[in-house]
């Protein structure tokens, strides 16, 4: 398998060479009743041979440490000056351990790079735990914008479709994308009860509130 081949070169990697991460290529997706929407696949992602600084830890002391920034190459991701003119996108937030129950990214968020642990054999210092870092793009698009259409969160602004029954999944709202919107997050709450009147349908969207509010667009709701 791929992913054991390439845990077995990494091995016999030096650090710096070994150092890479998983983006995750999808689209915000939410959750209405107890299905989610499908993912597509994890891009895996090395960093570049050609680049070789930084090596381990940036600036910050953290690989892709926050403020840091990332810039991507023919093949990878790598962490790079933010003042170079490859520097691509920002690391709003980097967290230790798996993304799954852990905090969640800041809501302006574009993509999330998923970090996997390196053991170089030698000192904490020279290795590189799991986590994942939070990025924003340095230029626009802004996928992770609200009404964008994009970007791995759903936030209070954003729309999304029914792709089937109790799946709804994140498109733009001013209609350029492929679907069209047909709800429009208003809010966020705890808990369903305490969303507003008249809500139409109840997404999830993680965090600390993890229910959004959404009213269904053409029926006095203006995207």
């Amino acid at each position: 398998m791929f992913v054991r081949r390439l845990g077995e070169e990494m091995r016999h990697r030096a650090l710096p060479e070994a150092l890479f991460a998983f983006t995750v290529l999808y689209g915000s997706w939410a959750l209405a009743g107890c299905q989610a929407a499908g993912r597509p696949g994890a891009e895996a992602v090395t960093q570049q041979e050609e680049t070789r600084a930084p090596a381990g830890p940036g600036r910050t002391g953290v690989f892709l440490g926050q403020g840091t920034c990332a810039g991507r190459g023919r093949t990878a991701f790598t962490e790079v000056d933010c003042a170079s003119g490859q520097a691509t996108a920002a690391v709003l937030a980097r967290y230790y351990g798996p993304q799954s129950g852990g905090p969640r990214c800041p809501g302006e968020t574009d993509f999330v790079l998923h970090i996997t642990a390196v053991d170089a054999g030698t000192s904490e210092t020279d290795s590189v735990p799991e986590g994942y870092a939070c990025m924003r793009n340095l230029l626009p698009p802004h996928p992770g914008d609200p009404g964008m259409g994009g970007g791995p969160l759903t936030v209070v602004g954003d729309c999304v479709y029914m792709e089937r029954h109790g799946v709804v999944k994140e498109t733009a709202c001013d209609g350029s994308q492929e679907h069209a919107p047909e709800y429009r997050v208003r809010s966020e709450a705890l808990r369903r009860a305490d969303c507003p009147a008249g809500t139409d349908l109840y997404v999830q969207v993680g965090g600390g509130t993890p229910v959004g509010c959404a009213r269904r667009l053409g029926t006095g709701e203006e995207p």
